[in-house]
């Protein structure tokens, strides 16, 4: 193997890559990235056997070859080099990765290619097409809302249930649950996968701001789902498992609801949070009635207490309801809009967040029941 790559391109194929790389397997081939000429450029691809990267880096090809090699200390070593500089790759012997940039010479020892798993590319005739923007926003606003307890595997993913021209995301832990509806550019037939949230997480991260595209493509065995776009393929296994129905804990009404801007309701309830750190995180929002101008945001504790008013359109009654500020926080955080719609059932029914801008989306949280 023998070829020659700039240098920021190689450093950004290895930022890519390098979040799928294992960092706490007991395989030393997965802590590195495979090296391997291919369509006159160096394909470079890292797994740790849920997540799978591959980015194409252009290049011109002397010799073809390939070589895994440590993912963190190349990456370091590319990133040293001088920014618009030509780097030379050189395989030596049969495990030694020699790379040269003007005066500058590293020589790492490697594993050989043959020892890294399989990982599959695009190829086959995607099962339908995103833009991008479109997923990426969507993602943003559900994959914070999967748990990240083991405990219940199922609710580390996110559901994708595909159905015509519709795909609608969903994600949930035992205390909230985010859906969003988009559309397709291919009409799919109507099925369901659970996807790893970690696997989306990353996804969002190379997608760009743009309406440019990104594949979708099932695999026979549908286990693993593969999303391709210019240069960069994302390959994840799927959780196998029923998704719960989330349907059946969405409320059909409310008794109350309040119209609020955002950026105002999500500074009343970071400042409240400051107090409710040191009390179980509870906050509680006062709606309508005991509220002159909207929404009374308070929280107390030993160590003092917070009290913001928010400006906010009430219909209904008026009621008091508890909540984690740190649901709070997320769901405020994490969704772009203007303004928010909150519906309530009084206070122990879920409490239901939907964008006013985006009638596609719906976030339920669940209440803290408190003694007064």
């Amino acid at each position: 193997m023998k070829l020659s790559v700039m240098q920021e391109n190689l450093a950004r194929g290895l930022q890519v890559v390098s979040r799928a790389v294992s960092t706490r397997s007991t395989l030393p081939v997965l802590n590195n990235v495979l090296l391997r000429t291919e369509d006159a450029g160096l394909k470079l691809t890292a797994t740790n056997l849920e997540i799978g990267i591959t980015y194409w880096v252009p290049g011109k090809i002397d010799t073809g070859g390939a070589l895994t090699v440590p993912a963190r200390l190349l990456t370091d070593i590319v990133s040293g080099l001088p920014s618009n500089e030509r780097v030379d790759l050189e395989l030596e012997a049969q495990d030694t990765l020699n790379i040269t940039a003007g005066r500058f010479a590293t020589r790492v020892k490697g594993i050989d290619a043959e020892e890294f798993p399989a990982i599959p590319t695009a190829g086959e005739r995607p099962t339908t097409r995103i833009p991008q923007n479109i997923l990426r926003e969507s993602l943003d606003e559900v994959t914070f809302a999967a748990a990240t307890d083991e405990a219940r595997p199922i609710l580390t993913g996110v559901l994708a249930r595909f159905e015509g021209d519709k795909l609608t995301l969903a994600a949930a832990d035992n205390y909230r649950i985010a859906v969003k509806t988009i559309t397709v550019l291919d009409a799919v037939e109507e099925t369901s996968v659970v996807i790893p949230a970690r696997s989306l997480h990353e996804l969002s991260r190379v997608l760009s701001d743009t309406d440019e595209p990104i594949e979708l493509m099932l695999s026979h065995s549908r286990n693993q789902i593969l999303f391709h776009l210019e240069g960069i393929d994302l390959v994840s296994r799927l959780i196998d498992g029923q998704f719960p129905n989330y349907q059946q804990v969405l409320p059909k009404g409310f008794t109350t609801k309040a119209t609020v801007d955002r950026e105002q309701l999500l500074q009343a309830v970071r400042l409240a949070s400051l107090i409710a750190s040191s009390s179980a995180n509870i906050v509680k929002l006062h709606v309508g009635k005991d509220a002159e101008i909207g929404i009374k945001v308070s929280a107390a504790a030993d160590i003092g207490d917070n009290q913001s008013e928010v400006e906010a359109t009430v219909e209904g009654d008026g009621t008091t309801i508890a909540f984690n500020s740190r649901y709070l926080l997320d769901v405020l955080n994490n969704v772009d809009t203007d303004q928010f719609t909150l519906e309530l059932n009084g206070p122990l029914s879920p409490g239901v967040f939907r964008p006013v801008s985006d009638g596609a989306y719906v976030h339920v949280v669940m209440p803290v029941k408190t003694t007064s």
